[in-house]
């Protein structure tokens, strides 16, 4: 069986699986992935970035920290294509992301948006995404098997292969969504608030697994997070954003900024 990438190590029957805590390295003389230069999307009339100037270095995690409403989903639909933007955005690891797809650019929504409520199970789900040939004639048995290694890769069960996607915890869920988003291994990890839902029990842990996927497959991750304590453990560095615009931070500086935030009328 491939090593989880929760570095779980059953100790007995029953046993939950014991994560261990990684240390941060600090970023020193990092390569940027993607440089953006006067970033400016308005919508309904609303400036939500204005001159946004940033850069996000390789195989590291950022966190994108900021108020509600500052933008923060925003810039991440930014990056996947799906809103229109002024300035520049620029990718130095030589693809094409003119037009982001699964292989670049891998991503975590906050919520799974199922408006039309399929009776899908996990399997189904997955394999929408990974099979070309429709789910009425069945899942191939090498698919299914690439569907138990990526949910290995997350600290997941095969089990959930057959549960009903509704019917998932929310930790659950968030598991099933970076199995996918890891599949086939971007070099960019979008995430969206990806704790939200999940038991205050699970966090740590899930924020322990995206730290190992990081150190273990070198993934760059950019990171939306109001968790400031959890994510000043796991980030590199942190992009504060506020009125539309970019503060580079260290992640030793969210304790002020969330004493700040609180000050805050």
């Amino acid at each position: 069986m491939t090593e989880s990438f929760a570095g779980a190590k059953p100790s007995g029957p029953g046993t939950n699986p014991v994560l261990v805590s990684l240390p941060v390295s600090r970023h020193a003389n990092c390569q940027p992935l993607l440089t953006m230069r006067g970033v400016h999307v308005a919508l309904g009339g609303n400036c939500i970035l204005h001159g946004l100037d940033a850069e996000l270095e390789v195989g590291k995690i950022t966190a994108l920290v900021g108020l509600n409403g500052a933008g923060k989903s925003t810039l991440l639909r930014v990056l996947l294509g799906e809103i229109s933007h002024q300035g520049t955005i620029r990718y130095h690891c030589g693809h094409d992301h003119s037009r982001p797809v699964p292989s670049q650019v891998g991503y975590v929504p906050q919520k799974l948006r199922n408006e039309a409520h399929l009776p899908l199970t996990v399997a189904d789900f997955l394999g929408l995404a990974l099979q070309r040939k429709p789910l009425f004639f069945g899942l191939r048995p090498a698919i299914r098997k690439r569907m138990v290694n990526i949910l290995t890769g997350v600290g997941a069960a095969e089990s959930l292969l057959d549960r009903p996607v509704e019917k998932l915890s929310g930790g659950e869920l968030q598991r099933v969504l970076l199995a996918l988003a890891m599949e086939p291994h971007p070099e960019l990890l979008l995430l969206d608030e990806p704790a939200a839902g999940i038991d205050y029990q699970d966090v740590e842990r899930f924020y322990q697994l995206i730290a190992r996927i990081n150190q273990q497959t070198g993934v760059t991750v950019l990171l939306v997070s109001h968790d400031l304590n959890s994510i000043s453990q796991l980030a590199h560095s942190v992009w504060h954003l506020d009125k539309g615009k970019i503060a580079v931070m260290e992640p030793e500086q969210l304790k002020t900024l969330s004493q700040a935030n609180r000050e805050r009328p």
